[in-house]
């Protein structure tokens, strides 16, 4: 595999991974809109991408995430890390996050700190200190905590349900495959070929797609994204978003996309939140089942 799914195609960040390429956004093929889906944003950041302080930060949507509850969004490590000095994270719930930042910077010309109170809540992340780890774990997971009266004030949603402790293990790969898995995020499409070589079109936009279970280990879960099976599937800027499966009748978030391949055809790997490393991650921010 690659680097992991992170990068919009509209912005410029070198990351590296013990694993794949990071995954960045939903598939065109099988996917569709997700309005309903308010408990699922968009991480936007504001940096300094040229080592001078007298020019403006740049600020731009880099990954998705999900709310677990009034004042924690879920996330990928490696999107809240690496970053320069002076990094700022909002999380927007918006259903559209590109044409919100569109219109800020119209709004604001030159002021990315203006643009990111016009967009979203800012926040403080909080990495796994053990990341990046390693290929069996690589600890890739991180929160931001936010203030919840500024997020109630701008969206109404429900958190997330995570998973009880070693719950995929419970269903074992024969019951995985009859559970319906759905992947959600802001992220872009599939490769497309074209004059310049391969480019990854759209992101921005809250999107879902169904995948089918692959194969499950301690910390990893693969689910198809192939689409003659009718599924669909992460790319960049999904990584950190959620992987939901209907668990017991209950739509669960029990992984978040963390990489794949690289043209976003095939596989989404994605981190388990039932493992009990991630768990022991979160405990500290949010009530665990």
């Amino acid at each position: 595999m690659s680097l992991k799914y992170l990068v919009p195609a509209v912005a410029v960040v070198a990351l590296t991974s013990v694993l794949s390429i990071p995954a960045s956004a939903i598939n065109s093929y099988n996917a569709t809109p997700a309005p309903e889906r308010t408990e699922v944003g968009a991480l936007v950041v504001q940096w300094d991408n040229d080592d001078n302080p007298a020019t403006p930060d740049r600020i731009d949507w880099m990954c998705s995430g999900t709310m677990v509850d009034r004042d924690t969004f879920l996330t990928a490590a490696h999107c809240t890390t690496d970053w320069a000095e002076g990094v700022r994270f909002y999380v927007s719930l918006a259903q559209n996050v590109q044409a919100d930042l569109d219109a800020a910077a119209l709004a604001h010309p030159g002021d990315p700190a203006a643009v990111g109170a016009a967009v979203g809540v800012e926040g403080i992340a909080h990495n796994d200190p053990a990341y990046p780890g390693n290929s069996a774990d690589s600890h890739d997971i991180s929160v931001v905590q936010l203030p919840a009266a500024a997020l109630a004030a701008r969206w109404s949603f429900t958190p997330a349900t995570l998973p009880a402790a070693g719950k995929l293990d419970t269903l074992g790969p024969r019951g995985l495959d009859a559970v319906p898995f759905t992947v959600a995020g802001y992220g872009t499409q599939e490769a497309v070929r074209g004059p310049g070589g391969q480019t990854h079109p759209g992101g921005g936009v809250r999107m879902k797609a169904p995948v089918g279970f692959d194969a499950l280990n301690n910390t990893w879960v693969r689910l198809h994204m192939t689409a003659p099976q009718g599924n669909g599937g992460a790319c960049y800027g999904d990584s950190g978003g959620p992987n939901f499966a209907v668990i017991d009748g209950k739509r669960t978030l029990v992984a978040t996309t963390i990489t794949g391949d690289g043209p976003c055809y095939a596989t989404n790997v994605s981190y388990r939140l039932d493992a009990p490393t991630a768990r022991a991650f979160m405990s500290p921010f949010v009530a665990l089942p």
